[in-house]
């Protein structure tokens, strides 16, 4: 009986709640209160601490509950692993340079080697502005004060430096990454802009009318001769215009509803070639300003022309391409017939190797020349059909003449580049608007490109890098053709707005231009001589 007794008194005094409990262990808010009460016996009770610790490892061995009890007075909480601090040096004595610091040698700055640095020099040189000049110095006496400081100084004191440094600041460490460095890559200039720094004049230097010409994609209207003559076919009448002279004259007239589509002239000489509406191919002498024959053979337009020596290739509406030798009376040599639509685009490589055609059926044809001769195989080399729109531009590079541009219309806005070599395409550039004509500076290592809707604009591009150099406006509507002049300085648009603009984009630097006037000039000077 007396141990139920007893058993009752004690749940009692275990649900009692008016005094506090005795048994188990102490809260943590009396624990931080005594602790705070003790904080001026925390030495003496670490030191009795430790001799326990200390006496107990005699018998067994210290555990982790013995090496906690250790760091009780310096840590609130212990923990199984201790948590490192990157500023403290007392629980380590494993210098900050050894663990990997951020910064070089362990340091947060670099500091300059004062062992090359003569401080007397320096405030010698800082002070000698503050003294009083002597007027009444002579110049002998001042020699000698020359002299004398160049004899304690060990040299001239006016080209000495204040502060030497001869050891670079050492690298940062692998991965290290400078918050900085945006602030430092846009307060420099790009190497790009540095070498593209030459002046393009924004406005044309010429303007001229440009009546009655045709607003037709897939024409092409004008064509500048090496002899700097300019060929401008406007409706049914093809003009002349003579770059060195300025003069104009009016070559032909076709009857009835016959328009032209096409000019071409040939590399060599004052022969133009003349595409009509009605499938036939005139050909003139501009020198004597007379017709020399027609060639027929296709059965609707002749919207392309393209020359290589006495080979004159044509394409027309009905997506075929003949060849023609213009020196025989059977002109007609090879005709190829893959396009399914009109042959916009027609162009030879400059060593003649390449012929390239572009069609409304968005196919980009790259046709290799036939063995021993100066016209193409009757089948391509390469199809080419990634192009979304119609192909009309077509450039080939005047150094690698392996490498060609296409351009693509409204539904594909791109300008491509191919390898010849390869038949692949390296590069893509999404214009935003349709690319109507394509031209190679042959001063720079730069292009052009004339585009349409809907800023009607000419852009230059950097070349490989493909970054613009300028855009020039002025058009009202788009740019349809574009011709190079021969000195390769001048680049003439033609525009649906009847005008056409001749642009100075490509002058060359006169300094340069300088150098090899008179480099020339020497040359000739020593044939002459041997003469």
């Amino acid at each position: 009986m007396m141990s139920q007794f007893a058993f009752a008194n004690e749940l009692k005094n275990c649900v009692r709640m008016d005094e506090p409990i005795t048994k188990g262990p102490i809260p943590r808010w009396q624990k931080k209160c005594l602790e705070a009460s003790n904080s001026s016996n925390t030495s003496l009770n670490i030191s009795k601490k430790t001799s326990a610790s200390f006496n107990g490892s005699l018998s067994r061995t210290p555990s982790k509950r013995n090496l906690s009890a250790e760091n009780a007075g310096t840590k609130k909480t212990p923990s199984k692993t201790p948590k490192k601090s990157p500023g403290s040096s007392t629980n380590s004595t494993t210098p900050s340079s050894a663990k990997g610091s951020k910064t070089p040698n362990g340091g947060d700055r670099f500091i300059p080697n004062r062992n090359t640095t003569n401080f007397d020099l320096g405030h010698y040189k800082v002070n000698q502005d503050q003294q009083p000049d002597d007027e009444m110095t002579s110049p002998s006496q001042k020699e000698m004060q020359r002299i004398m400081a160049e004899n304690l100084h060990g040299g001239d004191v006016q080209n000495m430096r204040i502060l030497a440094f001869k050891n670079k600041a050492p690298g940062a460490p692998d991965g290290y990454i400078n918050p900085l460095k945006v602030v430092y890559s846009h307060s420099k200039t790009p190497a790009s802009v540095k070498c593209s720094s030459r002046y393009i004049p924004q406005t044309p230097d010429r303007i001229l009318d440009a009546p009655d010409i045709m607003d037709d994609y897939y024409l092409n209207l004008i064509d500048w001769s090496p002899n700097n003559v300019l060929g401008v076919a406007l409706g049914s009448n093809v003009y002349l215009w003579n770059g060195s002279s300025g003069s104009i004259q009016q070559l032909l007239t076709l009857e009835g509803s016959d328009y032209v589509c096409s000019l071409g002239w040939i590399q060599e000489g004052h022969y133009l070639a003349v595409g009509t509406s009605m499938g036939v191919i005139q050909l003139w002498d501009c020198a004597s300003m007379k017709r020399i024959r027609i060639m027929g053979g296709h059965s609707a337009r002749v919207g392309s022309l393209a020359w290589n020596s006495y080979i004159l290739s044509s394409g027309s509406r009905s997506g075929q391409i003949i060849h023609h030798d213009v020196r025989q009376r059977d002109h007609v040599i090879s005709e190829l017939s893959i396009h399914t639509q009109e042959v916009c685009g027609l162009k030879w490589s400059p060593d003649g190797r390449y012929l390239a055609s572009g069609g409304n059926d968005n196919m980009l044809y790259i046709w290799p020349i036939a063995q021993g001769q100066v016209y193409s195989q009757p089948q391509p080399l390469y199809s080419l059909s990634a192009h979304q729109a119609a192909v009309k531009a077509l450039a080939w590079c005047p150094w690698q003449p392996s490498i060609l541009a296409s351009g693509g219309g409204t539904a594909d806005r791109c300008i491509r580049f191919w390898n010849c070599n390869t038949g692949t395409c390296f590069n893509t550039i999404d214009t935003k608007s349709q690319v109507c004509a394509l031209q190679w500076s042959t001063i720079y290592k730069e292009f052009i490109s004339g585009h349409g809707y809907a800023n009607n604009q000419l852009v230059i591009w950097k070349y490989p890098s493909m970054t613009k150099v300028a855009e020039l406006t002025g058009h009202t509507a788009r740019v349809l053709h574009l011709a190079m002049s021969p000195d390769g300085s001048t680049v003439l648009s033609a525009g649906a707005d009847e005008t056409l603009r001749l642009w100075k984009c490509f002058a060359p630097d006169p300094a340069k231009k300088k150098k090899e006037t008179t480099e020339t000039k020497a040359v000739s000077t020593i044939f002459k001589g041997i003469r």
